[in-house]
């Protein structure tokens, strides 16, 4: 008999939109899957064999986040296949920072009603992430939570598993004095500051949907641009052997990632004039008189990942990344002292 409770739908939780909605899924993640995955959608357990060889000594590298209030700007506009995008790339551009391959994913939907199509719709941005990435999902939860969310409102969090050889793992220990920094340019706010980006504009469906010329699209469209994936050009990258370090530019912008990939005694000195930073941040910054010092820490203001590179290899890496349709540009250099970031 299959599965169904009228009492527990009279409470709030339709189990049987959550059957419904997983069948809806199950395309989406079949595209994601790899040569490891040993498990179908509804296993209790997601199984996965890694591939070790060439690896002598393998470390995991795990990463958990969310999506954060940028749900509120998908929810005004209805527009829900875009932010499974953000939550793959919040994890996997955290686990490429210490040199790991991302290997599978599983991603974790709290709801206040279960609308089959709008989690459907979710994961196949989960799923279209993970394939950007290389890595499969092979898991996750849907939980219905009426009374607890309103029956429009969802949450996401996710969960990465990367794998690394010991002795490639990017620690910053190798970072010197006259190190490169090489900026990889953003696709916008990614998803970080939103707190502060709803307060600066109106959060109406009026107001978003207004065109902005400068932006070439509508201003909602451009807040919700998903963020960019690094993983690909990234590890290309670290083939080089000329990475040293590298930092992800998320919530508190410049001045609380970049120092996390310098090692003590060190600091990033940055040429502001060498940043290209788009027109969103402007606006951001004109709109709400934020002051730059605070815009520069707490968005990535056209960067969404940095590396350190060894300036004599540092051409190789330039190329490798713009093999992969990256527009690298190298926007400041390692010095010593304990100031951090220095933008000037």
């Amino acid at each position: 008999m299959k599965s169904q409770s009228e009492s527990y739908k009279a409470a709030g939780v339709d189990i049987t939109s959550g059957y419904r909605a997983v069948e809806l899924m199950k395309s989406h993640i079949e595209k994601t899957k790899t040569s490891g995955v040993l498990s179908d959608v509804g296993s209790f357990g997601g199984l996965f064999m890694p591939n070790l060889s060439g690896i002598s000594e393998p470390v995991l590298v795990s990463g958990t986040d969310g999506v954060g209030t940028k749900l509120k700007l998908a929810f005004l506009m209805d527009k829900h296949d875009t932010v499974g995008i953000d939550l793959v790339a919040m994890c996997v551009n955290d686990v490429i920072c210490c040199g790991a391959s991302p290997l599978f994913f599983l991603d974790y939907i709290a709801c206040g009603k279960n609308v089959p199509e709008k989690i459907a719709s979710i994961v196949s941005g989960v799923a279209k992430g993970c394939i950007s990435a290389g890595c499969a999902l092979i898991g996750g939860e849907t939980a219905e939570m009426p009374g607890f969310y309103s029956a429009d409102d969802y949450d996401l969090a996710g969960f990465c598993v990367g794998l690394v050889d010991k002795s490639k793992i990017l620690d910053g220990k190798a970072v010197k004095s006259g190190d490169v920094i090489i900026a990889l340019p953003s696709t916008g706010v990614h998803s970080n500051g939103f707190s502060l980006v709803r307060s600066v504009f109106e959060m109406s469906e009026k107001a978003i949907a207004a065109y902005v010329p400068e932006l070439s699209c509508s201003l909602g469209e451009a807040l919700l641009e998903p963020t960019a994936i690094y993983v690909k050009p990234v590890l290309n990258a670290i083939n080089t052997g000329g990475v040293n370090a590298i930092s992800h530019i998320t919530g508190g912008g410049f001045y609380e990632n970049i120092p996390r990939a310098l090692p003590a005694g060190l600091s990033a000195k940055i040429e502001k004039a060498a940043i290209k930073t788009p027109f969103l941040f402007s606006l951001i910054e004109k709109t709400g008189k934020i002051p730059e010092k605070d815009m520069f820490n707490t968005f990535n203001m056209g960067v969404g990942m940095c590396l350190v590179a060894d300036k004599a290899l540092a051409s190789g890496v330039l190329a490798a990344l713009s093999e992969q349709g990256q527009s690298p540009y190298v926007m400041g250099e390692v010095v010593p002292g304990d100031e951090g970031v220095l933008i000037c």
